[in-house]
């Protein structure tokens, strides 16, 4: 092929309109992302963007919103059950898939304030 992926850029998740400020609380204050500035021409779209590792988190408005309940990014954590306490210190609830843990993975999920579904996992 004349062609390659060097890998991802971002994810986009939507959000209903006004979602900026939930965003901040749960991406930037409880998981602890910093805030990246939307390009001036974006702005006026709404939503908010977020570092996470090497990778971006788009946070996007979308009308007529439904989240996401089944499709779901994957974010790789190191300390994977403090994650989990902050969580649940924090009021989110917490569903721990243990399916995998014998090849080397645990996981949970998660839903971000919008109900979109997240999923945390540690390899081991």
């Amino acid at each position: 092929m004349s062609f390659a992926f060097a890998g991802i850029d971002h994810v986009q998740l939507a959000a209903p309109e006004g979602c900026e400020e939930g965003a901040r609380k749960f991406y930037g204050g409880i998981l602890g992302w910093s805030e990246i500035p939307k390009p001036d021409q974006l702005q006026k779209r709404g939503g908010v963007w977020f570092q996470c590792g090497t990778h971006q988190v788009h946070i996007g408005v979308q009308k007529n919103f439904v989240p996401a309940a089944k499709a779901h990014p994957a974010f790789q954590v190191i300390q994977l059950d403090r994650l989990r306490e902050r969580l649940i210190a924090e009021q989110v609830e917490v569903v721990d898939d243990e399916i995998r843990s014998s090849e080397g993975i645990r996981r949970f999920y998660a839903n971000d304030p919008f109900g979109n579904r997240l999923e945390f996992l540690e390899i081991f």
